[in-house]
Order: structure tokens, then sequence, then C-alpha cells
């Protein structure tokens, strides 16, 4: 095989495929993190509690996460640009047959489950085809490419309260769906890459001793073998579980200020105008936060896993202060800090994810984390919802959230040591052994 086409080109047509990226995460997380301007709207429709329309979301959310690892699979045994086209297809078939609106177990089926297989199936694979289209830029695409959650939740906020009000919620949704058929546009583009990682995992296979009766296989043949199978044994390894906690106890906290900022700015008398501004400014930074840690991290000063702790370290010290805003001055700049170092942790953990386990089994990583990371998604909120009616303030989940990220960073931490002492068992193993005998004539000759 070529060198061009095995080694990542670090740029080209990867930027091809990160714009991709950048248009799916827009059309996929970025209408679901929106998708809360059609709960009062669905709710009256069916004259349901708020707990029965809530579901719609969770069982998305959940779907979501869960289908990660199947999406996975999926994109080691066919290929990226297979799974982004077939979630592109379930994101509108869930969203136009949500269109028909027959009751509340039809939408979450359909808004739910196949909303968020597709979102999944889609979510899953552009994030993943980034990181093997580039090495050395890996963290500037990354960031990017998440950007697009961003970006379009910016926009589509004021976009689908629009065609609500011109369309109602039932044509606002077959509109939205019709809008992710450009998830299958970017999937097309995402053209299948012979990544050198592929072809570094089956080298060790190439060479084993004769004595296993093992043959010498063609390398571009062999890496088409080895990508066919998904590695759940990533459990077994002590840095992916040390980073897989970490996710777990990140989760539980980042799902908590964006569902308490907006009570907590009530409770402090600020006006509904501003309140809603807040999340304005919330998406902004964020999205600043994230093209600039991105930049950073192409600049290689800082290890990757440093600057996440450092991050999370800033985050959680943000989440502490903002509770402690009394005017809507304080409390948006509190909101700025979380968000802008939000966005800087979202740039970059992926990018982490992809030094722990390395390339060959990052698409297994990758579904593996998101199924793992969704018990701290589901378990956080409702958690942070009990400690606030415990106390009796808002700020008590702020607290706990901060708290959270801060025993998160301790894993980090643990998992930056296991790492340096690995390093530096590796770098002793390498070193020449020095020969017992040398010269045999210097030792003491065998008495007779």
């Amino acid at each position: 095989m070529q060198a061009k086409d095995s080694n990542p080109p670090d740029g080209g047509y990867g930027w091809v495929v990160v714009v991709s990226a950048f248009m799916v995460m827009g059309l996929t997380a970025a209408v679901l993190k929106t998708f809360g301007l059609f709960f009062v709207e669905i709710q009256q429709h069916f004259d349901e509690l708020a707990s029965t329309t809530s579901w719609i979301t969770s069982v998305t959310i959940a779907i979501f996460h869960l289908g990660a690892p199947v999406a996975s699979s999926l994109c080691v045994r066919y290929t990226h640009r297979a799974v982004v086209i077939t979630g592109g297809l379930l994101a509108f078939s869930g969203m136009a047959l949500g269109f028909l609106g027959l009751n509340m177990v039809w939408m979450y089926a359909t808004t739910g489950f196949l909303q968020g297989l597709g979102i999944s199936f889609s979510w899953t694979p552009a994030i993943s085809i980034v990181s093997h289209y580039f090495s050395k830029k890996r963290a500037l695409a990354n960031a990017i490419a998440s950007a697009g959650e961003c970006a379009f939740a910016f926009t589509f906020g004021p976009f689908f309260q629009w065609l609500i009000s011109q369309y109602g919620w039932k044509g606002a949704l077959l509109i939205i769906g019709g809008i992710q058929l450009n998830i299958c546009v970017c999937g097309v583009l995402m053209r299948p890459l012979a990544s050198t990682c592929l072809l570094e995992a089956s080298h060790s296979e190439t060479e084993t001793p004769p004595g296993n009766g093992a043959s010498k296989i063609d390398k571009e043949d062999k890496s088409t073998i080895t990508h066919t199978t998904f590695s759940w044994m990533l459990v077994r390894q002590p840095e992916f579980v040390l980073y897989a906690i970490f996710g777990i106890l990140a989760a539980m906290s980042f799902f908590v200020p964006p569902l308490f900022l907006v009570p907590l700015s009530y409770s402090l008398g600020i006006d509904e105008s501003w309140t809603a501004s807040l999340l304005s400014i919330l998406a902004v930074v964020d999205f600043a936060g994230r093209l600039l840690c991105g930049w950073y991290a192409n600049l290689h000063i800082t290890k990757t896993v440093h600057l996440l702790t450092m991050t999370i370290t800033l985050i959680s010290t943000s989440l502490m202060l903002l509770p402690l805003a009394n005017n809507y001055l304080s409390l948006a700049i509190f909101t700025g800090f979380y968000g802008f170092f939000f966005g800087t942790t979202v740039a970059v953990h992926i990018t982490v994810l992809a030094d722990v386990v390395g390339m060959p089994d990052f698409d297994s990583a990758l579904g593996l984390f998101m199924l793992i990371r969704s018990t701290g998604g589901f378990v956080g909120p409702p958690l942070a919802g009990l400690i606030v009616d415990m106390a009796g303030d808002y700020r008590a989940g702020f607290y706990m959230a901060g708290a959270t990220l801060v025993l998160s960073a301790g894993f980090l931490v643990t998992l930056d040591q296991l790492q340096q002492r690995k390093e530096r068992g590796n770098q002793t193993n390498t070193k020449p052994e020095k020969s017992t005998l040398p010269y045999p004539s210097l030792h003491p000759l065998k008495v007779q």
C-alpha cells in the first residue's frame, strides 16, 4: 500500500471530512439540545403530565448512548460512511413519523427511539472518522468538528421557535426531519481511509513465528481482517477503565448546570428575557472555548491529558463560584466562564481517549466510552434534583456538580501517573541488556 494512502493526511481531504462532521454535529446534538422548545407544545397537545412528556427526550438520550457501541461495531465491520448515511435516514424517519403525532407512545417510538438511534449512528462515526484522518492536528480537527453543536444550537433556538409559530409543532418536526437528510450528504463525503494504525495492528500478526503455523499475509489484506471485529477487551485495560470512570463522573456534572441555570436566574428575580440571553452566552463562549483549546492543543505544548485535567479543574471552580452570583451581570460572567471551560473540555476529551487506547481500538473504545458514560448522564440530574429538594436551593445543584468534577479530575491524575509509569517501564525494557558472559575467559573456570 502506498504511504499516502496508509498514513493519516493531517489535512487535504481531511478538512472536507471535518466540515462534514461539523455539519453532522449540528444536525444531531444541536437538534437534541434545542428539542426542549417542543416540550410545552407536545404536552398541551396530548394533555399529559410534564414527567410523561419528558420521557421523549429521555428515550432519545438513552438510545443515543446505548446505540454508540452498535454504531462503532458497524463502523468496524463496514465503513463510517455507510453508518452515517443510515443514521441520517433514521433521524429523518423519526421526525417524519413523529409528524403524525398519533399518541404519546408513538412519540416515544419515533422522535424518541428512531431519532435517538439516528443521532447515535450519525454522531459516533462522524467524530470517529475525524480522528482517523488526523494525527498531529487531531485535537484541532476534533475541536472544529465538535463546534458544530454550538454553532447550530445558537441558530436553531430562534429558528425552531419560528417554525413552530408558522407551521405548528407537527409541521416543524417534518421540516426539521427534511433538514436532517443532509446528514446523508455529509456521510457520502466521508471517504474511507486506510489508517496506519490498522497496518500496525496487523504487523505483529504478519510476523508471527513459523512455529505457530501462521503464514505471512499481505498487509493490505490483513488490515481488513483485523478491522472486522469489535474489541470488548478494552474493559480489561486499567487506562481505559480509569478514563471511563472519569467519563461517568463528568457526565454526572455536565447535565446539571443547563438544567438549573434558568430556575436559578428566576429565583434571583431576573427577567425572562434576560434569562434567555444566558443560554445564548453559554453557546457563544462554548464555541470559542472549543476552537481556542483545539488550536492550543495542536501546538503540542501541553500533554492532552494534562490539558484536560486543567480544564476540568477550571470548570469545577466556575461551578463552585457560580452560586455566589446575586444579579444578572455576575450570573452572566460566571456562566461565561463555565461555558468557555466546558467548550475546552469537549474539544480535547475525544483526543485523550484516542491517546489512551490507540487508534486500532479507537472505534470500539468510543462506543464503549459512550455506553459507560451514559450512566452518569442518567444519575446526575436526578441526584442533583434530590439535593436541591433537600436543600431548598438551586445553588446546591451547582455545588454538587463542582464537587463531582473535582473527584473526576483525580482519576485523570491517576491515569496520567499510570501512563508515565508504563512509559518509564518501556524505556527501561528497550535498553540493551548486558551479556552475562561477554568474555568467557574473564570468568572463573569450572574445576573438574
